[in-house]
């Protein structure tokens, strides 16, 4: 199971929200290259960089971080989610070097939208499904639909993503533990691979995602505890990629 180092942008720092309140965050960098360069020495295969500006305001804000951090780290595979609302937007960051893109509001509101960008970009879409009180939130969290999660991963799964980012909204930043029944409900009900978010505050939450591995949770993201320091980064990712 890949153990991916979560860098999230707001105002070009870097920072951690709880429970995804913008107005609740906690700045921990002001060089995004930096912390990138440092969980690249931690071992780190993978990067998840969220443009939480953009997220809310519906158009990439912190493109240019993004980009930059991109540049520092050719060969680095990097997932950024946040205000992908057209194909326009989704050439951009792969020419930048993203490796996926992942869409979120965008695939609730305009479901075709995804099947497209899967077609054009094949190898590269990923679904954002962002989960409170078993309805998908968009807009950044600040919205609830009445959409269920398993039934909205199924009709994605069909249309060629490569996986699925499930994240309970509840749980994120808060290092209360993932929501381990809700995320391998999920990966049962879908053939991608889904990748855990939310919540994780320890070594024992990463190796109980990690169980589940033959279920198709293939990865789990993780924040605030790498930057608080209740996860070793490295000696949790070595256990996970065990």
């Amino acid at each position: 199971m890949l153990l991916i180092p979560a860098i999230d942008l707001k105002g070009g720092n870097c920072v951690r929200l709880r429970q995804g309140r913008m107005e609740e965050h906690t700045v921990f960098s002001d060089d995004p290259v930096a912390t990138a360069q440092r969980w690249v020495e931690a071992g780190a295969k993978r990067l998840h960089i969220v443009d939480l500006d953009g997220a809310v305001q519906g158009e990439p804000v912190n493109a240019q971080a993004i980009a930059a951090i991109c540049a520092h780290f050719p060969d680095l595979e990097i997932q950024v989610g946040g205000g992908i609302r057209s194909e326009e937007q989704i050439e951009t960051y792969i020419q930048a070097g993203v490796r996926y893109v992942i869409i979120g509001t965008q695939a609730v509101k305009a479901p075709g939208f995804v099947a497209d960008a899967a077609v054009s970009f094949p190898g590269h879409i990923m679904v954002g499904i962002d989960a409170r009180d078993g309805k998908v939130a968009t807009e950044g969290w600040s919205k609830l639909s009445r959409h269920d999660p398993i039934d909205l991963a199924r009709h994605f799964a069909a249309d060629g993503i490569e996986a699925i980012i499930y994240t309970d909204i509840s749980r994120d930043g808060m290092l209360s533990g993932p929501n381990i029944s809700a995320t391998v409900a999920l990966a049962q009900a879908v053939p991608v691979p889904v990748i855990a978010s939310g919540g994780i505050a320890n070594l024992e939450q990463v190796l109980a995602l990690k169980a589940y591995e033959g279920d198709g949770v293939t990865g789990a993201i993780t924040g605030r505890a790498i930057y608080e320091g209740t996860l070793d980064f490295s000696q949790a990712r070595a256990q996970a990629e065990a």
